[in-house]
């Protein structure tokens, strides 16, 4: 293999692992902002991807809102621990289940550990996303391109067909896609392609399940100031992030959260299923 070659694949993936909290010079913001209720009082969530950012974000919001948490996670301990921790200083329980979702095995292994701690699954939120920019399609190394297949859309078939006999009648799916799944975006090819398959497939299982009375939703984030985007693209600041949108800047994962508990809340969104919210900074999107 060409020397060039090896060290772009090296580099690539050490780019990638540096998806941490820890990392960054300005922390996002993932504290909720009211003083909390009882929207989800004794409610289990799964979700996964909530170690840091939007995941994050909504799983404190969750606990705030009366929930305890099961948390898939891929290794960043750090921001795992600390997840945990302010989720019990609200008086809640919280699971931490380290692995990688690329692995049907997991998947089910990490449902089954949720369901021995919690015995049911009330709201499922899909979060868990990995990106890798390229320059063209040509750029796109195929190891990159079946990792974010299989992180963004294949862990979500696997995570939800797993869950779903634990899932009674007034459960809730929310998925997390993206906006580029509406506009594109010429450096995330494969990303972009993976979060229009989960719009999709959020559609398709709302239809299919919604006999069954369980409701399926999405969010589709604009730019958003998370672990993330720092560890795709290392030379990012919260000052070019999200500068090109109507509010001229990045979002927050607090902003973003808030969104997932309204999708999740019968009370709120009883009447709501396949439908796409849309927190991007103003940007008018179809669908």
């Amino acid at each position: 293999m060409d020397k060039t070659i090896k060290e772009e694949k090296k580099a690539t993936k050490a780019k990638i692992k540096t998806d941490s909290s820890q990392n960054m010079k300005t922390k996002p913001d993932t504290t909720p902002k009211g003083p909390g209720g009882r929207k989800m009082e004794n409610k289990i969530l799964f979700i996964t991807g909530a170690d840091s950012g939007i995941g994050k974000a909504c799983a404190l919001l969750f606990a705030n809102e009366g929930a305890d948490v099961a948390i898939v996670y891929l290794d960043e301990d750090d921001d795992a621990n600390d997840t945990k921790k302010k989720i019990e200083e609200y008086g809640r329980k919280c699971l931490l289940i380290r692995g990688d979702l690329r692995k049907e095995d997991f998947c089910k292994e990490a449902i089954d550990k949720a369901i021995k701690e919690f015995g049911r699954i009330d709201v499922l939120i899909n979060n868990a996303g990995t990106q890798t920019e390229a320059d063209s399609l040509e750029d796109i190394i195929t190891e990159n391109m079946i990792k974010t297949f299989e992180t963004n859309i294949f862990s979500i078939f696997w995570i939800t067909k797993a869950a779903l006999p634990h899932m009674k009648k007034g459960s809730a799916i929310v998925n997390t896609t993206s906006v580029t799944a509406y506009r594109g975006n010429p450096k995330l090819i494969d990303y972009s392609a993976t979060k229009g398959a989960i719009v999709t497939f959020t559609r398709s299982l709302s239809d299919n399940l919604v006999s069954k009375g369980v409701r399926v939703n999405a969010v589709a984030p604009g730019p958003i100031w998370t672990p993330l985007i720092t560890a795709s693209e290392p030379d990012k600041t919260i000052s070019q992030h999200g500068a090109g949108t109507p509010m001229q800047r990045a979002g927050q994962p607090a902003e973003v959260a808030p969104s997932y508990l309204f999708l999740a809340c019968n009370d709120d969104s009883g009447y709501i299923s396949g439908q796409v919210l849309h927190p991007n900074g103003g940007e008018v999107v179809n669908g």
